[in-house]
């Protein structure tokens, strides 16, 4: 077996507590700010080897995974017949791992903890732990300093892990492998291999330790009451005990808290400063570059760095840019690698709530929900201003009387003029209606009687 190509041997086991200090199991720091620093010289600092010390990444890395972290996970399942609308679901084999991943953290930690692996290392390592069902129980998130990406000669992927108490890692040598399906790997942008991702600190390590080294040079010159070290000069040669003299009791007269002393010169003694200040050295230029360096590589808006927000009409449009910008692809990552790591079948999965994230403010939200009011209903309005539904009539959507619907709106337009834009042609003259000839007819006896009577018609007959 070998790690990414080279050949690799399995070393003896060794304790947690005689691991070297600069691995630091845990997470605490490590003297290098990428892989490979060291060799490229670039060193973060001496007695506290940490970028954390710079307030820009620790402002990215805490800001992003504290923002993903308090999404909460929903379990989903998009219903027969709807077409793309995803519902919140329960199951009993993949709600309670997602609403407690492991029995020493709670979602949030281990979420943070997950996002946190990435930005500072370029990697996340979780390790799964399944029940006599197959189904995962537990995620343990591993330390990426003690996992290694193995690649076997069958193409196989494999991760070394070291000892870890907290996963349940205790086997008796220092290394065990592990198979890829029982390892959730989530990784950043894999710049060099596909099995690697790399750090954003990569990019902006030496921006980080220039204001870590800048800032700790200006603490010491403020220490110094601002006074920068110099040159106490004299016209001619004195001896070695005089300088000492003079050093000590300037040092000891005019530095530090006794800054701001009058000093009394003479014989020619003269004051030549040797450090530049902190105005001459450009410090605010040099800080402020250093943490927009930090923000660019993190794709943080600078925004929520440096308190100056653009002109924009509202709030919510500029979370609406950090989510695309910088939590998207963080968030739908983590999403499939849940999905894929869980084993959830379809049409079930998981998604991060993202509307507590954009939630906007109450006069938006108030014209939001009357702007939708006729294709949302009512409860569905009220659950964006976590108001409760309505006891009747909140599950329907409401429109005006004149609206139609789409079919009766498509048998119009089947029609020969369905808008009525043709004029119509004037109706015919009506014909007169032809006069009725006067009908005459001949009278009979039963006519003369009933006209004159029984005699006259006796009187006919005679």
């Amino acid at each position: 077996m070998n790690i990414l190509g080279f050949e690799i041997t399995r070393r003896k086991a060794q304790n947690l507590q005689s691991v070297p200090s600069w691995w630091n199991h845990g997470w605490g720091p490590i003297t290098e700010s990428y892989a490979g620093a060291w060799q490229q010289n670039v060193i973060v600092a001496s007695d506290k080897p940490t970028l954390l010390a710079s307030s820009a990444v620790y402002a990215c890395v805490t800001g992003i995974s504290s923002d993903i972290a308090k999404l909460p996970i929903r379990l989903v399942e998009e219903k027969e017949g709807t077409e793309g609308i995803w519902v919140e679901t329960e199951s009993a084999s993949f709600s309670p791992v997602l609403r407690k991943p492991n029995h020493y953290q709670n979602r949030i930690q281990f979420m943070q903890q997950w996002i946190l692996s990435k930005l500072l290392y370029g990697n996340a390592y979780i390790l799964k732990e399944r029940d006599g069902r197959g189904v995962v129980v537990k995620l343990y998130p591993l330390h990426p300093l003690c996992v290694t990406p193995l690649v076997a000669e069958d193409g196989s992927v494999w991760y070394q892990v070291k000892r870890d108490y907290l996963s349940g890692i205790t086997d008796a040598e220092a290394e065990v492998a592990i198979p890829a399906r029982e390892i959730i790997h989530d990784r950043m942008a894999e710049l060099w291999h596909p099995l690697v991702g790399v750090s954003p600190l990569f990019a902006c390590a030496n921006s980080a330790t220039m204001q870590s080294k800048a800032l700790a040079n200006s603490q010491r010159l403020f220490s110094n009451a601002s006074i920068p070290s110099g040159v106490l000069t004299a016209p001619g040669e004195i001896s070695q005990d005089t300088a000492n003299r003079l050093k000590q009791d300037w040092q000891a007269n005019f530095s530090g808290t006794n800054y701001g002393k009058t000093a009394v010169l003479g014989d020619g003694l003269k004051w030549d400063p040797t450090t530049i200040t902190a105005d001459h050295a450009q410090l605010t230029e040099q800080l402020k570059f250093s943490v927009e360096d930090v923000a660019r590589a993190f794709h943080y808006p600078l925004f929520k760095l440096n308190g100056v927000y653009p002109t924009y009409d509202s709030i919510q449009s500029l979370i609406v840019m950090y989510y695309s910008d910088c939590l998207q692809e963080l968030i739908e990552k983590a999403e499939l690698c849940l999905d894929e790591g869980l084993d959830i079948p379809k049409p079930m999965g998981t998604e991060f709530d993202i509307e507590n994230l954009l939630r906007m403010d109450t006069a938006s939200l108030y014209e939001s929900n009357k702007s939708a009011s006729d294709w949302m209903t009512i409860d569905e309005q009220r659950r964006r201003a976590n108001l409760p539904p309505l006891p009747i009539g909140g599950d329907t959507v409401y429109r005006q009387q004149q609206d139609h619907s789409i079919e009766a709106i498509a048998k119009r337009d089947e029609g020969v003029d369905p808008f009525g834009t043709a004029k119509p042609e004037p109706a015919p003259a009506p014909e007169p209606e032809p006069e009725e000839p006067e009908q005459t007819r001949s009278f009979d006896a039963e006519d003369l009687e009933l006209l004159y009577g029984a005699e006259f018609r006796k009187e006919l007959a005679l």
